[in-house]
């Protein structure tokens, strides 16, 4: 198994991330609207917003899922937050990098996996929209598209927080 590797920047990504006031918040309705229609439009049985801090994956929304984090270091998010667009991983058992990761062995047993990462404005990847599937799938220029626009929404959503004043 390749462990998610650590960018350069995380001590900045990092405070981008806490600068949102998000982790560990409860749930909105906003971002469990994003997960909801993604898992019903993609038909996948998880779709998540997942935020990648020191050593988790922390999930502000979740659909399929009854854990509200993971281990950052296993996470298939990890990997997403290094990329510039979309990570798709189609098969993961037949991916030398992910084969004999526990989240593909055992629960919750991913197979697919697409993360969109999460790149606010200041340039940071703060984690990812994602969504599961047990089977092996691809996905279409069409969907890909779909998923870059519920990203950008999310992404604008995130930007509201980010502006409005804290309690």
């Amino acid at each position: 198994m390749q462990t998610a590797p650590i960018p350069d920047n995380d001590a900045e990504r990092l405070a981008a991330l806490r600068e949102l006031l998000i982790l560990d918040t409860p749930p909105e309705e906003r971002f469990d609207k994003v997960v909801q229609f993604a898992a019903e439009e993609f038909d996948m049985p998880i779709a998540l917003i997942s935020l990648s801090d020191e050593n988790r994956q922390w999930f502000k929304a979740r659909v399929g899922m009854d854990a509200c984090e993971g281990a950052r270091d296993t996470s298939f998010c990890g990997h997403a937050i290094l990329q510039p667009d979309i990570f798709v991983i189609p098969d993961a058992r037949a991916d030398a990098r992910f084969a004999d990761n526990p989240i593909v062995t055992g629960e919750p047993h991913a197979v697919f996996y697409v993360g969109a990462p999460l790149t606010m404005p200041s340039g940071f990847t703060i984690g990812t929209l994602c969504m599961i599937d047990h089977k092996p799938r691809t996905l279409d220029a069409t969907e890909l598209a779909i998923l870059a626009t519920l990203r950008d929404l999310l992404l604008e959503e995130l930007s509201q927080r980010q502006e409005a004043p804290h309690a």
